[in-house]
C-alpha cells in the first residue's frame, strides 16, 4: 500500500508520521529561541522584532472611516497562535521577521519643525511591507543531502490593500513549506500557498492558516523535491534555457499568453547563470545540472525579490522547475523553454 504523510495536529510525541519520506523528529525541551542564520530574504529588507513593531510602529487606518487596519503584529502573532496549536508538542522557533519601505510621519506638536530639528519623539513610522518566517525545526527531512525543516510564514503588503476607503477586508499572504537549511531557500508549493488571503479579522485569519494546513500534503511535496533530483539537463539544455528565461520578459503580451507563466526578473535570471557557475552548493559549471540543484538557483535568485512579490515568485520558482523537469520527459506545456 502507497505510504503518504499528513501533517495532523498532534500532542507531545517525539516523531511525525512521516511514512518512507521522514525521518525521526527530536523534540526539544527549550523555550522558543530565534537563531542567527542566512536571510530568508535580502532585497531592501531590514530585521525587524515583534517589540520594535509592537511598541515603536503606528498603525495606518482607512482614510474614509479612520478604521483600524490589522497590524503587522497582529497578523504575525494569529498566524503564530495557529501554529501553536496545529503542531503542539514540537520545537517552534521565534519569528524571523524582515520590513520594508518605511513610511515617516510626525506627530501634530511637530507639524511645523524644520526636519533637522525632529526628535525621535516627534517622528512616527510604520513599514508598508512585512515578511515573516516560523521554522519547527524538529519536523525535517534530508532530501538529496540538503536537511529541510518545515516552515510557516506570511507576506503583508499595504499596497496591495486599498487604504483610501472605508475599512474592508484586507489582503494576506500565508504559506507552509520546508526550508532547504544550507541556504534559507524557501520551497512553496500548490496546497501549502494562500496568494490572497483577505480578511477583515484576526479569528478569520486564524481559522484560514488551520484550513491551510489541514490541507496541506507534506509528503507529496517532499516526493516532488525528490523527484527532481532524478531528472538533469546538460550544460547545452541549460544554456537554451536561460535564453529563453531571458527572452521570455520582452515578447509581446499576446505571445506570453501561450506560454507558462515566468515570473523572475532579468537581474535574476543573470543570478541564475552566475549561482550556476559559483554556488559552491548549486553551482555546476562544466557538469549536467539535476533539476534539484535548477530549483534552487531560482529560490536562491528569488531571494532578492521585494517583500510585495516574493512569495509568489517563490511558488512560480516551483512551476517552472517541474514544469521544465516534464519537458525534458516529452510533456509538451513547457517545452518553448527548452527548444
Amino acid at each position: 500500500m502507497e505510504s503518504t504523510l499528513q501533517i495532523m495536529p498532534v500532542q507531545r510525541t517525539s516523531s511525525m508520521n512521516f511514512g518512507e519520506y521522514a525521518e525521526e523528529a527530536v523534540i526539544v525541551e527549550e523555550q522558543p529561541t530565534k537563531q542567527k542564520r542566512p536571510l530568508f530574504i535580502e532585497a531592501n529588507t531590514i530585521e525587524a522584532s515583534l517589540e520594535h513593531l509592537r511598541n515603536e510602529c503606528i498603525i495606518p487606518v482607512f482614510a474614509k472611516d479612520n478604521e483600524a487596519t490589522l497590524s503587522h503584529v497582529a497578523f504575525i502573532e494569529a498566524v503564530q497562535d495557529a501554529t501553536n496549536t496545529f503542531f503542539n508538542g514540537e520545537q517552534i522557533e521565534l519569528p524571523d521577521i524582515r520590513v520594508s519601505h518605511v513610511i515617516k510621519g510626525r506627530i501634530p506638536e511637530a507639524i511645523h519643525k524644520p526636519a533637522n530639528q525632529l526628535l525621535e519623539s516627534d517622528k512616527t513610522i510604520y513599514y508598508e511591507r512585512c515578511a515573516f518566517v516560523i521554522e519547527i525545526p524538529t519536523i525535517y527531512e534530508t532530501v538529496h543531502g540538503n536537511r529541510l525543516t518545515l516552515t510557516i510564514g506570511g507576506v503583508r503588503a499595504y499596497n496591495h490593500t486599498n487604504l483610501y476607503s472605508k475599512k474592508g477586508a484586507e489582503r494576506f499572504k500565508v504559506f507552509i513549506g520546508f526550508t532547504c537549511k544550507v541556504c534559507t531557500n524557501l520551497c512553496v508549493s500548490t496546497d501549502g500557498y494562500l496568494s490572497c488571503l483577505e480578511v477583515t479579522n484576526t479569528r478569520d485569519l486564524y481559522q484560514a492558516v488551520l484550513e491551510m494546513f489541514h490541507k496541506y500534503d507534506a509528503a507529496k511535496h517532499i516526493h516532488l523535491m525528490q523527484t527532481l533530483g532524478n531528472t538533469s539537463m546538460t550544460e547545452h539544455q541549460f544554456c537554451q534555457l536561460l535564453g529563453r528565461m531571458r527572452l521570455y520578459q520582452s515578447l509581446p503580451q499576446g505571445y506570453q499568453k501561450d506560454i507558462p507563466k515566468m515570473l523572475l526578473t532579468d537581474t535574476q535570471v543573470n543570478n541564475v547563470a552566475k549561482a550556476y557557475i559559483n554556488d559552491e552548493n548549486f553551482g555546476s559549471l562544466g557538469n549536467d545540472l539535476s533539476m534539484w540543484k535548477f530549483y534552487n538557483l531560482l529560490t536562491g535568485a528569488n531571494k532578492s525579490s521585494y517583500i510585495d512579490s516574493f512569495l509568489d515568485r517563490a511558488y512560480n520558482a516551483t512551476e517552472l522547475a517541474t514544469g521544465i523537469c516534464s519537458a525534458l520527459h516529452g510533456d509538451n506545456k513547457y517545452q518553448w523553454f527548452l527548444s
